[in-house]
């Protein structure tokens, strides 16, 4: 997890502290490659807390570390699990320019559950990350994820994963949070 310990929004079902944003560390980006290479990693997830008081949500830091990881072990796989940026369609290019081989934005539930479960974001924002991310970048992955076991009926899942066919994605993961 990249962007420090706080987050800026407080979602049902995440225990990340909430905060206004520490400052970032310069040299995360290469401490992380060189954890990565250190275990000789063939595929390495980046995941984040939301940092909706930076301009970019943090863009140019995930692109930094995307670079850094390829740069320090070149036959490494990259995925992204990105925020939503609030939907800033600069930040979200920016990640992709780094050259990440899967991009990851999880819906994690369906419309009805969102104020609940997400308060501070949106389901049809997250669903044009997704779009947007195959539109930019056809040759990414792009994948999302979802919870159950928070109220939501067959229907609704069933309609949240042809949603997810409607934006492009193409890798669904469905878990829970215990």
């Amino acid at each position: 997890m990249i962007l420090g310990n706080e987050c800026t929004r407080s979602c049902g079902f995440c225990s990340v502290p909430r905060g206004r944003g520490e400052p970032l560390d310069p040299a995360e980006p290469e401490n992380v490659a060189r954890m990565a290479a250190g275990l000789n990693l063939g595929y390495v997830v980046i995941t984040s807390v939301n940092r909706d008081e930076m301009a970019d949500g943090g863009a140019g830091h995930w692109a930094a570390t995307v670079r850094a990881l390829r740069a320090a072990l070149p036959q490494v796989r990259v995925e992204v699990l990105t925020p939503d940026f609030r939907g800033v369609v600069a930040a979200l290019e920016t990640v992709l320019e780094a050259g990440p081989h899967v991009f990851n934005h999880n819906m994690e539930t369906v419309p009805r559950l969102y104020r609940h479960v997400r308060p501070q974001a949106d389901y049809r924002q997250s669903l044009e990350v997704l779009t947007r991310a195959k539109r930019h970048s056809p040759q990414v992955l792009t994948k999302s994820g979802l919870m159950l076991g928070l109220g939501e009926d067959r229907a609704e899942v069933e309609q949240l994963l042809c949603d997810l066919r409607e934006a492009s994605c193409d890798v669904v993961t469905i878990g829970q949070y215990l």
